[in-house]
């Protein structure tokens, strides 16, 4: 049941061997998010929510999840209104302590399910056409530090900014990397070609300041794998480096989050990409593909 119309499949492992499967139950802008787990020992999966994320037939969540070495499970999401990736708008949270069952604020303040529009909790107000960008990351340690990295243009600008999002058991604020100064629009329907990668974030708590690396690709630097590297997200200070000297065109962050989690080392999959808008084809030829391992410091 509810796996007819399967989309953004995504498998999170639990401590120990547990797995988590989270899926869309429907379309963009008309969809709800759907969460299985599986059993190493016994075998089976079983069902835990059928309808975490409501989008009560009028929207859909764009989310992105994290789970921690205590086993917690973090997720946020955008809510998109129509097909149009414009609609997209807002940034909300929830926290499961155990597996996915039950859910709660940041605050500790119990979720009644399904988490709708209506009783979500916002750590970020952004309005639809504001190029808010879907499926991005997200990363808390074991002291319960979040961080969510994405991407959108303020109202007094017209160039879209990488930001972190991120709270420190207090409350919610943003950090605006303010780099860019290219503007673009994302509005319409399907993939998009898009100047910019969605972002990939890490974290660790270095001497009570929460330093922070958001992997990315962008035109404006030679569409190469970059690296923001924030020694306090407190502060103003930031700066950038390329991990890779070849352009990679429309190439997206992704690497392995356990080797992270045991080693603090990034292993990332690079292949040089092209994207055409709304589905469309390109003639490039087989590209070579690389593992990139980074170790921050």
């Amino acid at each position: 049941t509810e796996e007819k119309r399967v989309s953004y499949p995504e498998f999170h492992q639990l401590p120990g061997k547990g797995l988590l499967f989270f899926y869309r139950d429907g379309g963009s802008g008309n969809g709800n998010l759907v969460m299985n787990s599986y059993d190493a020992r016994q075998k089976k999966w079983k069902r835990v929510q059928k309808n975490l994320l409501d989008g009560e037939g009028k929207r859909n969540a764009y989310w992105q999840a994290h789970v921690n070495n205590k086993g917690f499970i973090y997720l946020s999401w955008v809510w998109r209104e129509t097909p149009d990736v414009a609609s997209n708008h807002d940034l909300c949270f929830a926290l499961s302590k155990d597996g996915g069952i039950s859910w709660e604020r940041s605050t500790g303040e119990k979720y009644a399910l399904p988490i709708t529009a209506a009783s979500a909790e916002y750590a970020c107000r952004i309005p639809p056409q504001s190029e808010l960008i879907n499926q991005t990351s997200m990363y808390a340690d074991d002291q319960n530090n979040i961080v969510i990295a994405g991407y959108w243009k303020d109202a007094d600008s017209n160039i879209p900014q990488y930001h972190l999002i991120y709270n420190q058991g207090e409350s919610w604020k943003v950090k605006t990397l303010n780099f860019r100064k290219t503007p673009f629009s994302l509005n319409g329907t399907g993939s998009k070609k898009i100047p910019i990668a969605r972002p990939q974030v890490i974290m660790e708590n270095q001497n009570n300041k929460l330093k922070v690396w958001m992997i990315f690709r962008d035109e404006e630097l030679g569409s190469k794998v970059s690296a923001a590297i924030i020694p306090d997200v407190t502060k103003e200070q930031f700066s950038l480096i390329d991990l890779f000297p070849q352009t990679v065109g429309a190439w997206e962050p992704s690497f392995d989050i356990g080797l992270w989690n045991r080693k603090k080392m990034v292993s990332l999959f690079v292949q040089h990409t092209e994207q055409a808008d709304g589905e469309g084809l390109t003639s490039l030829p087989p590209q070579m593909v690389y593992v990139l391992d980074w170790k921050p410091q």
